[in-house]
Parts: structure tokens; C-alpha cells; sequence
């Protein structure tokens, strides 16, 4: 725990620090080569770890000005949950309508939520650029250390580029020599090349357990790989990935004993965080907390707002289960409602459905009436629900602080800036991807085999809600699939109930070519859900997967000489 948090206090500082040094010196579109400078200030061992730290820093997006959490952190609420089947808006009509305009697929080039994210992206990388050409001039540091700087900047660079990539697709590829830029050409080999070099060049430890690692790197490498379609090569690695990773602090890969310490600070850079966002916050500073999660609370309670960022009732009827403690794999889950308290305020009766089947992990990723919330007690229902006939019955769970990290692991000035750690890539993701990976070259036994060890997990009494009125029952899939469709649909609705609420499922509807027959069939139903959503004019197959290019970016870009080209049907 030490080192993770010196890293912690690092970044607080450092980023701060470097920001306020280099940042402000260009723009993030200059004509000059990208992460110049001649500063001496920056020519010093001590000057190469600020710069370094100063890039890690820009994974929570924070530092562009005028800028919101929300928009830029890697969590990625708003782009991966909110424009998905699993999250609403929440709140009210009124509140953020341009967070409206991404729910309901209506999404402008103007909207400065994706101006601020491609800000903030382009920023990390810039950063990068910086660590790369200024590791060739630090006196003093050893072969050794120029390469652990470099691998760890090309790391960070292809992170960036990944979420630009997956973001709008046709994005441009900026390294340390850049002077011209198109977004003419798939990016996917630079980025491949990045993690490559990363997964070649990194150490297996490292002394500050948030930096990325060899292993890192390769789980990296093969999501990419995934959203390549190259499931072959993604096999081979996560076949070694499996068996030798280890986090940077040495613990080798596996689960948590227990699904709910994912979202504990106190279990923090375990033996499943494979890439974690560091976060730090306590007492009446904010220190570098995580604050893309801010209206993403209970509405009123002692978070004092917001309401945004509220589970779907598509979602919290995915956790339904069989008679065998199995998913529905057909759509059948989603033709009834679980019991929920909606029109039914916090003094009136109510006594939730404690007979239907239920996933445990629904009640670590969803908090509803009468059931325990961290350390709160039971959640009150609708008396923490901002509007109810808007934003539906249900609160977000696994990014709120527990009661007792009051104070210690929040801002005390705002419970919702917090110290809890937001892993970028979990082992969990990895097994789910590898499985993936398994069915797609034919394995359907070992992608069983993986599938099956999450749902272990899930399945250990030690994941489960105490005193919660529920009827938890998962199982194993006791007997082979029984063909490819099967184990794609097993695998798929795997990664939506353990990965829930963590910023994935949009990205991961696109990538699996599904995003406008899920998200209209999604629709239809949850119009007569939240009616607000009636003016939707439905997910536009070849437009809505990807978002649109900041019409500020193409404008900038041109008038620099530069060709920028807008997504189509944009």
C-alpha cells in the first residue's frame, strides 16, 4: 500500500506541477513538432519523472481548462453506460442536455463534451511526446531507465490513441516528430506498434505500482487486438498473459476472492487491477481525486447531489436468472420488470421481489430500495432519487465511496471527489476477452472454462449483498455450448453483467458489429419506460457508432494546413 500511495501524492503534485510548466507553452494542434521544449528545468532526472507523471495525471482528463470530469475521465460513464442499454441520463429533464443528446443518439459536432474529451486525449498524448523526446537528454540515466521512460510514454500513447480511436474512429496518429496530420489513414498499426514496443521494453515490476508494466502492456496490446478482429493473435497472447502476467507490484494475475472488492479502496492494486487510473483525495484538498464520476450520486443524501448516471431497467432485469442460476440469453429477461419502488415514496410500504432468481452482482452494481448500500444502511429508494418518472428507481453503486471513507478517501468538502481508483483494465476484462478470443478461433471448451471461473467468483457467498431480500442463484454453464452462436451470446452477456457500470458496453456493442439492432430494440421498450426517450430518433446504423469530430478540431486543423474530415453523417 505504500508505494501506491507515494504514487497517489505523485500525482497530486507532479501533474499539477507540469501542467503548470509545459502545458500552457502550446497548443495541443501546434505546428511545431508535438512535445518540444528546451526548458532546462525539465533536463533532470527529477524533471523526467514530473513529465512522466504529468502524462499518467491526464488519464483522468482533468487539466483542460474548462473542462468537467464527466466529460474527459477514462471512466468514460457518459460515452460507455449513459449512450448504452445500462445507464439513463438520471437527474432531470432540464439538467446537462447536451449528456441528453448522447443518450438519445442526437448527438452535434458543437456538443463540447467530445471537444473536451479530444482536448483532454490529445493532451496525454502530447505529454507522452514530451517523456520521448526529452528521455534522450536527461544526463546521468542509464540505458536502462531511458528505455523504462520511453516503453512507459509509448504505453501511455497508445492508450490515448485507443480511446480517440474507439471514440471517432477516424482519428489522426500524433507522435514525437509530428508536424502534419490527416485522419485519412486507420490508425490501429500505430497504435499496435506503441504497445508492442511497450510489452517488448517494460520491466515485469515497477518501483510505483500505478506505472504500466510488460503485462500491462500485453493486455493492452491484445484488447486492441480484439477490436481488430484479430482473434488469433489475441489468443496467443492471452494464453501467456494468463498464465506468467503479474501486476507491477508483483502479485500474479487473478480475481479478487470476492466481486465487491473491486470497488473497495481498501483492496486496491490487486491481484486483478491490471491497469488502474491512481486517484488521491483527502482532507481539504482535492489532490488529484477522481472527479469524472461528480453528478454520478444518489441524489441528496450526504453526497449533497446529483442524480446523473442511473442503471437502466434493461440492465437490472439482466441479472434475472433460471432455474439453473443461468442468464437469459434470448430477450426474454427484459419482458417483465423486476419489483422496483417507482411512484412509491421512501415513507410508504414496499416489499421488494425476494423469489425471483437473482445474479448476485446485481446489488454490487445497482443500489435499489431495501437493499443494503455499502455501509449506509438500506437504500431509501426514491427519497435519493432526483426524479423518479425520469430517471427510473435505481442509483449507481460501484464508484460511491462506503460511509466510513468519508473524510479519509473524499475531498471532506465534496464526498464526491473521491480516492477510489478506476481500473482501466481488470483481470476479470481480460479472461472475458480471452474467452472471446477462444470462441472466435473455435475453443468453446476453454472459453467455458473462463466464463465459468467469473462466474465462480460471482457465485462465492462472500460476493453476496448481506441481509439483502433476495433470491441469489448462479451457476456454472454445467454442459459444453452447443455451437458458436451460443457460447458468442454466453461470453457477450457475461461481460454486461460483470463489467456493468464500469464504462464498457457501448464500446462493446460497436466492436462486435450489434450496437443499432441492441440499442433500438432497447429503445422501442424503454420508451414506454422513460418517455423522455420517445424523442429519440433511434440508433443510426454507419453514423451512431462512432461520435462526432469537434467541429472546433476540423476548423483549427484547417486553418493550420492541416485536413481533418468529418465522420460521415455528421
Amino acid at each position: 500500500m505504500q508505494t501506491a500511495f507515494k504514487y497517489k501524492k505523485a500525482i497530486g503534485f507532479m501533474a499539477l506541477c507540469v501542467f503548470s510548466l509545459v502545458a500552457c507553452k502550446k497548443s495541443y494542434l501546434d505546428p511545431q513538432p508535438f512535445g518540444r521544449y528546451s526548458s532546462d528545468q525539465l533536463l533532470s532526472k527529477k524533471g523526467i519523472d514530473g513529465l512522466l507523471i504529468g502524462t499518467y495525471g491526464m488519464l483522468d482528463g482533468q487539466g483542460i481548462p474548462g473542462a468537467s470530469g464527466w466529460m474527459v475521465g477514462a471512466t468514460n460513464w457518459v460515452y460507455g453506460d449513459v449512450a448504452s442499454d445500462d445507464a439513463y441520463k438520471g437527474t432531470d429533464a432540464g439538467d446537462q442536455p447536451q449528456m441528453t443528446e448522447i443518450e438519445i443518439y442526437a448527438s452535434q459536432a458543437a456538443n463540447t463534451y467530445f471537444r473536451f474529451k479530444w482536448l483532454s486525449l490529445y493532451e496525454g498524448i502530447s505529454r507522452a511526446n514530451d517523456v520521448i523526446n526529452f528521455s534522450g537528454k536527461i544526463p546521468g540515466i542509464t540505458d536502462d531507465e531511458k528505455k523504462n521512460y520511453v516503453a512507459q510514454a509509448r504505453f501511455l500513447r497508445g492508450h490515448f490513441h485507443f480511446e480517440a480511436k474507439r471514440m471517432w474512429n477516424k482519428v489522426p496518429y500524433i507522435d514525437e516528430a509530428t508536424t502534419k496530420y490527416d485522419n485519412k489513414t486507420d490508425i490501429w498499426p500505430k497504435i499496435e506498434a506503441d504497445l508492442k514496443f511497450a510489452y517488448d521494453n517494460l520491466p515485469e515490476t515497477q518501483a510505483l505500482v500505478g506505472s504500466a508494466n510488460k503485462w500491462a502492456a500485453a493486455a493492452y496490446l491484445a484488447k486492441v487486438y480484439m477490436y481488430e478482429k484479430k482473434f488469433n493473435e489475441a489468443k496467443t497472447l492471452y494464453d501467456v498473459i494468463i498464465a506468467q502476467g503479474q501486476t507491477s507490484n508483483g502479485k500474479k494475475y487473478d480475481l479478487q476472492d470476492q466481486y465487491w472488492k473491486n470497488f473497495d479502496i481498501g483492496y486496491e492494486n490487486s491481484a486483478e487491477a491490471v491497469f488502474s487510473q491512481q486517484t488521491q483525495a483527502s482532507g481539504t484538498v482535492t489532490g488529484s481525486a477522481e472527479t469524472s464520476y461528480e453528478l454520478a450520486y444518489p441524489y441528496g443524501g450526504v453526497w449533497g447531489c446529483c442524480g446523473f448516471y442511473q442503471p437502466s431497467q434493461n440492465l437490472v432485469n439482466a441479472y434475472k436468472t433460471t432455474a439453473d442460476g443461468l442468464p437469459f440469453l434470448d430477450d426474454s429477461y427484459n419482458n417483465d420488470n423486476l419489483k422496483n419502488d417507482e411512484g412509491i415514496t421512501s415513507n410508504s410500504p414496499f416489499t421488494n421481489d425476494a423469489t425471483t432468481p437473482l445474479d448476485p452482482r446485481l446489488d454490487w452494481s445497482v443500489g435499489r430500495r431495501g437493499v443494503p448500500y455499502w455501509d449506509y444502511g438500506q437504500h431509501p429508494g426514491r427519497s435519493w432519487i432526483r426524479d423518479q418518472a425520469y430517471a427510473g428507481p435505481y442509483s449507481p453503486k460501484k464508484h460511491v465511496s462506503k460511509n466510513t471513507d468519508l473524510g479519509n478517501f473524499t475531498n471532506v468538502n465534496n464526498f464526491r471527489q473521491t480516492a477510489k481508483n478506476y481500473n482501466i483494465i481488470r483481470f476479470a476484462d481480460v479472461l472475458l476477452m480471452a474467452a472471446e478470443a477462444e470462441i472466435e478461433v473455435g475453443s468453446l471448451e476453454k472459453a467455458r472454462q473462463y466464463i465459468n471461473r467469473i462466474r465462480a467468483r460471482a457465485a462465492n457467498p462472500g460476493s453476496m449483498v448481506t441481509g439483502a431480500p433476495a433470491n441469489y442463484l448462479i451457476k456454472d454453464y454445467a454442459v459444453p455450448f452447443a455451437d458458436q452462436a451460443t457460447a458468442r451470446k454466453a461470453v457477450r452477456f457475461e461481460r454486461r453483467l460483470e463489467l456493468a457500470m464500469e464504462g464498457h458496453r457501448f464500446f462493446d456493442l460497436v466492436r462486435w458489429g450489434i450496437a443499432a439492432d441492441v440499442l433500438n430494440a432497447y429503445l422501442a421498450k424503454e420508451k414506454d419506460r422513460r418517455g423522455y426517450l420517445k424523442a429519440s430518433g433511434g440508433f443510426i446504423k454507419n453514423k451512431n457508432e462512432y461520435y462526432p469530430i469537434p467541429n472546433p478540431v476540423i476548423e483549427i486543423a484547417k486553418k493550420m494546413g492541416n485536413d481533418l474530415q468529418q465522420n460521415p453523417g455528421y
